[in-house]
């Protein structure tokens, strides 16, 4: 892509802020172009997000979108192709506003050096072609395969993402990346399998299920009996498999920061806080059945508090490790 000189109407950092607070505040802790390339990345994805998620699109009309911004990256189409699709949709929506607005994303991805965007484009290519795959593939998983393939397209390729573009700002990062990318796909799937926890009763509600089909047969159930309070025991069964789950990968995310160098504060706190958080989530979720009914969620003192503490303990891999298992314990 060649770079723009035409100032953008809408400042990336404030779409950053109306989409997400808590990683706006991971984001911009970041020194200097890995900030401005991991904002760009980050709103790059929540373009093919609101495609993905939006309630007002068919599955057969995500397919095609999701298509068509993989094009938009790729120089194939224009940006306007894509927003004039997506103005009939509320911009009051956060979401919706960050994709309306994908052409300001696509003026501060073509100003990041060559070597970032070749990053960005290939992963968030990636990402979208995936989710139009499972838009096609239909609302239901069958196995724990399935589950890991899905949370690989829409979070494990970000693990991938955020490993190259660590690696290009730091050689010791560059060093292990064979070993950071295994690790970085779990740390997504980490992430992910917390949300789809928390946000079960949401999924069911816009007709996707994320559990297993067969984790619901183990249990007796089946999948959309998971919502039905007279099989409520069954079902915290099912979320304790959910959990255990979740646990495996966060561990796994967790030897992904001990991968990194210490030096690299701002690079590990951007690391250690989602996942802490995650980690604070499952443990509120764990045995709670108001999880099949509603969203678990931290809270913002539970926020601030994670955030002093291990920003004092970022330094140490032990103390980090046992931060994280406290958080575990309700």
């Amino acid at each position: 892509m060649q770079s723009l000189h035409k100032e953008p109407s809408v400042n990336h950092y404030e779409m950053l802020h109306k989409v997400s607070r808590t990683f706006a505040l991971s984001i911009e802790q970041l020194p200097g172009m890995l900030r401005e390339a991991i904002t760009v990345a980050y709103l790059l994805f929540r373009v093919s997000d609101c495609i993905e998620d939006h309630d007002m699109l068919d599955a057969a009309d995500k397919a095609r979108l999701l298509r068509l911004w993989a094009d938009v990256l790729k120089s194939l189409a224009p940006v306007s192709a894509l927003t004039c699709e997506l103005s009939s949709l509320d911009g009051a929506d956060p979401e919706v506003y960050v994709a309306q607005h994908a052409d300001t994303i696509i003026q501060q991805l073509q100003a990041l050096p060559e070597a970032h965007q070749r990053i960005l484009i290939n992963h968030v290519v990636d990402t979208s072609l995936g989710m139009a795959r499972w838009q096609e593939h239909g609302p239901f998983v069958r196995d724990e395969a399935e589950m890991d393939d899905y949370m690989h397209e829409v979070a494990g390729r970000v693990g991938w993402l955020l490993t190259d573009v660590f690696a290009l700002h730091s050689p010791a990062i560059a060093a292990q990346s064979d070993k950071l990318m295994g690790l970085g796909r779990e740390f997504g799937l980490a992430l992910q399998t917390v949300n789809i926890i928390r946000g079960m009763r949401k999924d069911f509600e816009r007709g996707w299920i994320f559990v297993p089909e067969t984790f619901c047969r183990d249990a007796g159930l089946d999948s959309v009996q998971l919502f039905d309070p007279a099989h409520e025991p069954a079902a915290l069964q099912v979320l304790g498999m959910l959990a255990g789950k979740a646990r495996r990968h966060l561990d796994n995310g967790i030897d992904y920061i001990r991968l990194l160098p210490r030096r690299l504060r701002s690079v590990r706190l951007f690391c250690i806080w989602p996942l802490l958080f995650a980690g604070r989530t499952l443990a509120l979720s764990l045995s709670n059945p108001d999880v099949l009914r509603t969203e678990a969620k931290i809270t913002r003192a539970e926020v601030q508090r994670i955030v002093g503490i291990s920003g004092v303990l970022c330094w140490s891999n032990a103390l980090i490790d046992f931060y994280y298992k406290s958080l575990l314990r309700k």
